[in-house]
């Protein structure tokens, strides 16, 4: 239980947007994390830290995707007071961000709050209201491609869990919106209330494997009649070579060949894929063993700890040694 919680003098005012056809999970899984740390604290003795509320157009009860209704209370004024504002996801995301009203309320619910943040497809209301234009975002990993269309301004990373630039966050699929509130209440109160939360809602601080939404073995799982066996070989001789000769022969493809069928039924090249694979494996070296940087980069086929370094900042935006001084067990 945290012993000093960096409470403020009143609670933080967090506002849950949502709409019609929001995603349930994008609501309540954040609602619940900051819920259960007004518990945690009020049960030490100390003050709620947060003062929670969801809100919709009208005040209306919201059906859900899911089909259950959600009591809302009505858009409050854009000027009054809040802390952060939190943007839900979900199939009626794309309504909402073609209402106008709704976009101009975000825009200026935005300008009051010490923080804007999204969860899963809310990425694209902020996108609307122009919240993410010149930063970097995330969203669910089947939308990163169609948010970058839609807002070329937006710099997409289709990978982690979630990102923060700056006063604005964003987060990947649905239970990521979990991660990302988490993330928030250690931001706020401290790693010690983040992880009182997490234990009391059964669930890891940080999931095992840090950032990536899924590993990069499932997201080539699309593939798998065509070059299942390879990705299979390729998983497990990431440490040999992985070259575009050597993956040819092993499809039994002329290089030519393999590489244009690899790339329509991946969308990505052999290259990228295997860095990709690289970048995994160094990973969970990092996050469950002490190894040097340098042998691990060798276990995994990189060939140099520079060669390495790249790749992590290219995939992740972050360096093997940052990755493993937050992800570290």
């Amino acid at each position: 239980m945290p012993k000093n919680p960096r409470f403020p003098p009143k609670p933080r005012r967090i506002e849950i947007l949502a709409f019609p056809g929001v995603q349930l999970l994008d609501v309540a899984g954040p609602l619940q994390v900051f819920a259960t740390a007004n518990v945690i604290a009020t049960k030490s003795g100390g003050a709620a830290p947060y003062d929670l509320q969801v809100v919709a157009p009208k005040g209306a009860t919201v059906t859900t995707s899911a089909g259950l209704g959600l009591v809302t209370a009505p858009l409050p004024r854009a000027r009054s007071t809040l802390d952060t504002l939190l943007v839900a996801g979900g199939a009626g995301v794309r309504k909402a961000s073609t209402d106008k009203a709704l976009v101009k309320w975000v825009q200026g619910r935005a300008a009051q709050a010490r923080r804007v943040a999204s969860v899963c497809t809310g990425a694209f209301l902020l996108g609307a209201a122009g919240l993410l234009d010149g930063k970097r975002a995330v969203t669910h990993w089947t939308e990163c491609k169609e948010l970058a269309r839609r807002f070329p301004a937006i710099h997409v990373e289709p990978d982690p869990i979630f990102v923060q630039d700056g006063a604005v966050w964003s987060s990947a699929g649905i239970t990521a919106g979990i991660d990302l509130a988490l993330a928030l209440v250690e931001q706020d109160i401290g790693r010690e209330m983040a992880l009182a939360v997490a234990r009391h809602l059964v669930m890891f601080l940080k999931r095992p494997g840090g950032q990536a939404q899924f590993s990069v073995a499932l997201s080539l799982q699309s593939a798998e009649d065509r070059f299942g066996t390879l990705h299979h070989w390729m998983s497990h001789h990431v440490g040999g070579d992985l070259s575009l000769p050597v993956l040819a022969q092993q499809a039994g493809m002329s290089e030519r060949s393999f590489s244009r069928r690899y790339v329509e039924a991946t969308g990505q090249t052999p290259a990228r894929a295997v860095e990709r694979l690289r970048v995994e494996a160094a990973r969970r070296l990092l996050s469950d063993t002490r190894l040097p940087v340098k042998r691990i980069a060798a276990r995994c086929g990189f060939g140099s700890e520079e060669t390495m370094r790249r790749s992590f900042v290219r995939t992740l935006a972050a360096t093997p040694q940052d990755y493993r001084a937050r992800f570290s067990s």
